[in-house]
């Protein structure tokens, strides 16, 4: 019975942080740099990309830390806004399995392209296919999302995003 009630006792504080973590990485996502400077599409598409790029980092470091059960309740999380996202467009329950499905592949799609780039220039292209929408005239906006990337990487790797605030850094644009 202890382990049960000390098991559910973790579970509730990977909520809480998870909940943290999904809050700081939305607030950057949500940053008008991507959107006015590098031409992100400010849309539904446009933002979730940038959650899911943001939410990438962040899963990528968690694994790397070993905190599977974090970034599992952080994966909870980003759902749960993805659903919600989705009925305030108005989406009802009929068909909100498919879309979220649908969505659900969007998202590990991502997760699998960012992860296989092994250098920048890769995440580059990566970004292009997937924020862009392949668009040829972007390649200088994948280019600065790109470098955006790697230094987040960078900054999250020196931190624990268990009990440190998120830091992804600025956007250089120029």
């Amino acid at each position: 019975m202890l382990n049960a009630l000390r098991g559910s006792g973790r579970r509730a504080e990977a909520k809480r942080t998870a909940a943290r973590l999904y809050e700081e990485l939305s607030a950057a996502a949500r940053q008008p740099v991507f959107f006015a400077a590098l031409g992100v599409a400010d849309t539904v598409d446009g933002r979730f990309d940038m959650v899911a790029l943001h939410g990438w980092l962040v899963l990528e470091r968690l694994t790397n830390q070993g905190q599977r059960d974090l970034a599992q309740a952080l994966t909870d999380r980003l759902f749960i806004a993805f659903d919600e996202a989705l009925r305030e467009l108005g989406a009802g329950d009929m068909g909100m399995s498919r879309r979220m499905t649908k969505m659900g592949d969007a998202f590990y799609g991502r997760l699998q392209a960012y992860s296989a780039a092994k250098n920048e220039a890769a995440l580059a292209e990566a970004i292009g296919r997937n924020v862009f929408r392949g668009a040829q005239d972007r390649g200088e906006q994948s280019r600065v999302l790109a470098r955006y990337v790697a230094s987040a990487r960078e900054k999250l790797a020196k931190a624990d995003p268990e009990r440190d605030a998120l830091d992804f850094g600025v956007v250089t644009t120029g």
